[in-house]
């Protein structure tokens, strides 16, 4: 099968197409034609390593000293179920399903086997393959720091969203909305549009205006992009507020209920996928050039089926 090899830590260059085996699902995996993944912030910085400091260190334990230990990137996936092994309960060939395997990385291929009990489940009815895929790394980051902070006990919370235009911060707009809040959202000019689009009841510019001197103050401030000073961050907060970042080592664990309710808010139309660019697993390299350049909106897909 067709996949995309990381030879090394680097620049996009380092990604190469490639034929690798087939994988044969074990008893109680499934083997999903993939049809769409998603390059997101989290796949450059793997493939970069770039972390700061210790933490830099304790990477390279984690995923491989000087490349990658599981070659194979990407995190998210939708596709096709071609193969179910002989103890799978829950899945049946021709079920169209997407799904996240974080750390176990895998997706840029045309085929993976995972767990039938690892996070994945039927996509969306309604949705495309590459919607599938593009809701599933942005939604599950902003589901998991936006219940951090107590969202869904909070009434009618006043949440700011900076960096609201990226993956995550597309998505925990629109999972805000979800929860009743009052969003603010902090973009640039150029995503103003899109902001809009998702639904924020305010949008300030950042390179137009200086957030530091906001009148209002929040329950929530969630930092999409880990570019936010703490200090500015906690200026902004009510008492009894919440800060949440990205930009922390705390890593949004992967549940099965994140991806039942990003299900549950496409089909109902409450959800944009947001989708920036579309490129081929051929164009990988290209792909990861603009998500390095720091000015995409929303998500970059990759076809694969």
């Amino acid at each position: 099968m067709k996949a995309v090899i990381c030879t090394k830590y680097g620049p996009p260059e380092v990604l190469t197409v490639t034929q690798v085996e087939k994988p044969v699902p074990k008893d109680t995996e499934i083997l999903v034609a993939i049809k769409a993944t998603a390059v997101n912030s989290g796949d450059v910085r793997m493939r970069a390593l770039a972390v700061e400091g210790f933490l830099k260190i304790v990477m390279r334990f984690v995923l491989g000293f000087t490349k990658p230990r599981k070659p194979i990137l990407g995190t998210v996936f939708s596709g096709i179920v071609e193969q179910v092994g002989s103890k799978v309960q829950h899945f049946s060939v021709g079920d169209a399903v997407y799904g996240i395997t974080g750390f176990k990385f895998g997706t840029y291929a045309e085929y993976i086997a995972v767990s039938e009990n690892s996070v994945v489940t039927q996509k969306p009815d309604n949705a495309s393959f590459e919607e599938a895929a593009a809701i599933l790394f942005g939604g599950q980051t902003a589901i998991y720091f936006l219940q951090k902070a107590n969202i869904a006990a909070r009434a009618t919370p006043s949440v700011l969203i900076y960096g609201a235009t990226g993956s995550v911060g597309a998505a925990a707009v629109q999972i805000a909305k979800h929860y009743n809040a009052r969003v603010t959202a902090v973009c640039s000019s150029k995503g103003q549009d899109l902001a809009h689009e998702l639904g924020a009841d305010r949008i300030v510019l950042y390179d137009k205006e200086d957030i530091s001197q906001m009148p209002e103050k929040f329950d929530i401030f969630f930092d999409a992009v880990g570019k936010a000073p703490k200090k500015l961050a906690l200026n902004l907060l009510n008492k009894g507020g919440s800060y949440q970042t990205v930009g922390g080592l705390d890593v949004a664990a992967d549940k099965l209920e994140q991806l039942q309710l990003l299900r549950t808010l496409f089909e109902e139309g409450k959800l944009n996928p947001a989708i920036d660019r579309i490129y081929t697993l051929d164009e990988i390299v290209e792909a990861h050039r603009y998500v390095d350049t720091g000015r995409k909106k929303g998500n970059v897909v990759v076809r694969i089926g």
